[in-house]
């Protein structure tokens, strides 16, 4: 078994979609988790705060600066992400795309490195 990231990437930009619309999603994204946990692949997962809740830390010579905000500024961002362990990369896809059919946004899948 392999462990695979899926990230949700979120627009940066635009408004979020109407309540109605939200409450909808929010239930396929709560079906979307159910059954990834009565499959045995859930392993963690979160949402996350917007960008600009963001600290990041850069080296630099003997020191490490502090900034305020994300790394860099862009059109998306990672909104959320989960963990699963598949047993390869076809299962760990078929995750991804239930992920991005649940919250209507796009989902990048990476495995782990080990």
């Amino acid at each position: 078994m392999r462990l695979y990231l899926l990230s949700v990437i979120e627009p940066s930009v635009g408004e979020p979609p109407p309540p109605a619309e939200m409450e909808k999603i929010m239930a396929q994204v709560a079906e979307f988790d159910r059954s990834l946990k009565e499959a045995g692949a859930w392993v963690f997962s979160g949402g996350l705060h917007p960008p600009g809740t963001a600290t990041t830390l850069r080296p630099k010579g003997d020191d490490v600066l502090v900034t305020d905000g994300p790394y860099v500024e862009g059109k998306e961002h990672l909104g959320g992400f989960t963990i699963v362990q598949c047993e390869d990369l076809d299962a760990a896809l078929d995750w991804g795309r239930r992920a991005a059919e649940a919250t209507t946004l796009p989902v990048e899948v990476r495995p782990f490195r080990w």
